[in-house]
């Protein structure tokens, strides 16, 4: 890795960029991304337009196609990175051993082998290192072992909560590396963004979002116009864009961007509001078994719900603290740490599930900079 440049990385499984953010906010170049779903890569391609993204189904692509589609010729690559869809491994879903998407995980392991990086992070839920998961995960670590990788054990389950976002989700992430890089060091706790001495509440995040019952345009658009409330954090101010975070090392977007996205209203019935209204903050509303948040604790796991293959079910969404009503997209970005400029899709079903299926772009950072770190040691030995 050159001191002079930024490392270059590679994007297996997009989705919505959390993973990308993360990773390009630790100093590295990702210069490609790609991603089976067509809408996951137009929402991709919208925030990240120096990125080459490509659509294609990894099971089906191999290490040197995908460097002639994203022109990469034979640049090194310092990392590649993905999360696969973890349906297969979920400790919610069934956790069938012959669920196709379980073989996404063989198939990333295959193209580290072709595609030759310094090293390769997997992310996935806590259900991989279990049950017939674990197989899977085995399989994984015997690929790429056979073309030189050392995999770095014990696995290691990390919390976002733990790393300045203000929801608990655990999720593992597996690292590998060649011998030319230095040990990797998974990353400890740093509470906040911003120098922040405690973990980042519900509050922090979404209290200066603005107030959208009543706002009629906003069951037609997702696209809020009006001002938003002073930030109650410094968290708030980053993502707004009106404070600088120390350690992001992002690339410089254009400003100016007109309206905040993501705002789109649900328009629930009349005795909808009234069980929400009645629900305590931090209980389960009884009906519908929606969790209320607290403004001064931490959102529950977001998910993502099922795709179109699976019955396009809606996960279930939190009840926003004060308001009652589910959040909406951005209140689910924030809880995410995604920053306000980033775009998804506008419908609540897509954008909903592409913030539930992201990794947090903050937690994702501590990664990156644990990997940085052991390619700059490893570059000096």
């Amino acid at each position: 890795m050159s001191a002079e440049c930024r490392p270059v990385a590679v994007d297996l499984f997009c989705g919505a960029g959390g993973m990308s953010l993360g990773f390009e906010q630790a100093g590295f170049d990702v210069v490609a991304a790609v991603d089976a779903d067509p809408v996951h890569v137009a929402t991709y391609s919208f925030n990240f337009p120096d990125c080459c993204t490509v659509q294609a189904d990894l099971a089906h692509v191999s290490g040197e196609q995908l460097r002639d589609q994203v022109g990469l010729g034979s640049t090194h690559i310092d990392v590649v990175f993905g999360g696969p869809p973890c349906g297969g491994f979920s400790m919610i879903g069934k956790r069938r051993a012959d669920d196709p998407r379980n073989e996404l995980l063989l198939h990333f392991a295959r193209l580290v082998g072709e595609l030759s990086p310094s090293c390769f992070v997997v992310e996935n839920v806590e259900g991989l290192l279990k049950g017939p998961a674990r197989a899977v995960l085995d399989d994984l670590v015997a690929t790429v072992g056979h073309v030189g990788y050392s995999v770095v054990s014990p696995f290691v389950s990390l919390d976002a909560s733990d790393f300045g976002v203000p929801q608990t989700r655990r999720r593992v992430f597996i690292v590998g590396s060649d011998t030319s890089s230095s040990a990797f060091l998974y990353p400890e706790p740093s509470l906040g963004i911003g120098g922040a001495s405690r973990r980042t509440t519900v509050w922090d995040a979404i209290g200066d979002l603005p107030n959208i019952d009543g706002k009629d345009e906003l069951l037609a658009s997702d696209v809020y116009y009006g001002e938003l409330g002073d930030a109650v954090s410094m968290y708030a101010k980053i993502l707004r864009g009106e404070a600088s975070d120390p350690e992001d090392r992002s690339l410089a977007r254009a400003n100016g961007r007109d309206g905040l996205s993501g705002c789109l209203r649900t328009l629930h019935n009349a005795e909808t509001v009234q069980r929400f209204a009645a629900t305590r903050p931090g209980c389960y509303e009884p009906t519908s078994r929606f969790y209320r948040l607290s403004r001064d604790g931490l959102c529950p796991t977001l998910r993502a719900g099922s795709g179109r293959e699976r019955g396009s079910f809606t996960a279930p969404r939190p009840i926003h603290p004060s308001q009652p009503r589910c959040i909406t997209v951005r209140e689910g970005a924030r809880l995410q740490s995604f920053p306000d400029w980033i775009h998804f899709h506008p419908t609540k079903w897509h954008g909903f599930r592409q913030v539930g299926n992201a990794v947090p772009p903050l937690l994702a950072r501590a990664v990156a900079v644990a990997v940085r770190d052991a390619l700059a040691r490893g570059s000096q030995t």
